[in-house]
């Protein structure tokens, strides 16, 4: 993920505009990065990456955060310290960066990897508005960016961090039924992917509430409204709620 959000960044500021600093564990992981970048970049350890950079990308699991914060308390100067990490709040955040530090928690999700993120994001005690302009930078350039509290950012996870589970599990049911009906499998999942895509886009580009849309679509006494009533029967719309219901609760309580 903080591969993508890099690519983003580069793509959207130009090679010219940014400098990079590396570092993962894993050499080749640092290694197939660089490879993809076109931007200046160099490695080195954790510490000598966050000395180098006014960003830094915390991009580890909640597990190694700790760890890695102590480890950058030490560094001098202030820098923005953007955490993409799931479940670690801000005031443990700042407290193993150091209260001088700005941080920003984030909650992107993977399709960043193709450029149609969602993320929302919340600011520490320390960040500041240009903080905040900034992250929503680095994060929408490789999808959306919302600013939101704290408190919000368990309902984003059960949302638009889990959300694309939900929506492949939906274009996998609607590629079975058009098979069920004499589809082929590949044509099947190729029309179910481009029904969701399109109609993901028709939501964000006409700015009209979902159900004005679907009404659009819906003639009296068509085929859109026999399916429809078949998944209000079968209880979609409330099962779609309870899935973001018990992720966003689930979030609360790996972040308790």
């Amino acid at each position: 993920m903080g591969g993508a959000l890099l690519r983003g960044v580069e793509q959207a500021l130009g090679k010219a505009s940014l400098h990079v600093a590396l570092s993962d564990v894993v050499p080749e992981a640092v290694n197939g990065l660089r490879k993809c970048l076109t931007c200046k970049s160099v490695t080195g350890t954790p510490e000598e990456v966050a000395a180098a950079s006014d960003v830094v990308i915390l991009a580890v699991k909640p597990a190694d955060m700790k760890t890695l914060c102590e480890a950058l308390e030490g560094v001098k100067g202030t820098r923005l310290y953007l955490s993409i990490a799931a479940g670690v709040n801000l005031s443990h955040l700042e407290m193993w960066l150091g209260a001088r530090q700005r941080v920003i928690r984030s909650m992107p999700n993977t399709p960043a990897l193709v450029g149609m993120g969602a993320a929302a994001f919340a600011r520490g005690s320390k960040a500041t508005a240009k903080d905040a302009a900034l992250a929503t930078k680095i994060l929408g350039a490789v999808g959306i960016a919302e600013e939101v509290s704290e408190k919000l950012l368990d309902a984003v996870t059960g949302l638009s961090g889990s959300g694309p589970a939900y929506v492949y599990t939906v274009i996998e049911a609607l590629a079975d039924g058009g098979v069920l009906m004499g589809l082929p499998r590949g044509s099947a999942v190729r029309l179910a992917a481009q029904t969701v895509a399109g109609a993901a886009e028709m939501v964000l580009t006409t700015g009209k509430h979902p159900a004005a849309l679907r009404d659009e679509v819906t003639s009296p006494g068509g085929t859109t409204i026999a399916g429809l009533e078949k998944l209000e029967q079968h209880g979609l719309r409330n099962a779609m709620i309870q899935a973001v219901r018990a992720a966003t609760e689930k979030s609360k309580a790996l972040g308790a």
